[in-house]
């Protein structure tokens, strides 16, 4: 089965964005740099489509899977779907993949947890509180989990990378 690895950045109270329009421009450059060499090692990047919009553009060197309701343009390395993730799962299997990094929003990573298909977590903590925003799943289920490794990537900022335990 395809390996799913959730990677996002939040802040220390758990929020991902202010909002759902809000690009990932608070965090640190060495969690960009962290997210550009992982995800080019993965090779597909899942997202939900407000996410997506969050970016200038489809980003290079890997596949962008955009999860839509509606028909979009074509571009370059951006392939939309709709529907069940299992079955998109299984396409991207089938076109030879072996695993994908599922980098948000809420609503998608709630998706993928609630249906028991996200195997790892690479979270990187920012010292940053919002108060208020976006949380990093917009829905309740539970999962313990085991710390398989820890990165200070600079003197303020943790990436912690979790093994998936379901109950």
């Amino acid at each position: 089965m395809i390996q799913v690895t959730l990677m996002m950045a939040i802040t220390l109270d758990g929020k991902i964005a202010r909002t759902s329009d809000h690009a990932a421009t608070w965090t640190s450059p060495e969690d960009k740099a962290l997210f550009v060499k992982t995800s080019k090692d993965y090779g597909v990047i899942m997202m939900g489509e407000n996410t997506f919009n969050t970016f200038l553009k489809a980003l290079p060197g890997r596949l962008n899977v955009v999860f839509s309701q509606k028909l979009n343009e074509p571009q370059n390395n951006v392939k939309w779907v709709k529907g069940e993730p299992e079955l998109v799962l299984a396409e991207l299997e089938n076109m030879g993949y072996n695993k994908v990094l599922l980098v948000g929003g809420a609503y998608l990573n709630g998706l993928f947890f609630e249906k028991k298909l996200v195997s790892e977590m690479i979270i990187t903590v920012e010292p940053k509180l919002f108060g208020q925003g976006l949380s990093l799943f917009d829905r309740s289920f539970e999962a313990d989990l085991e710390l398989l490794d820890t990165n200070k990537l600079n003197d303020n900022t943790l990436a912690l990378h979790y093994k998936i335990n379901y109950k």
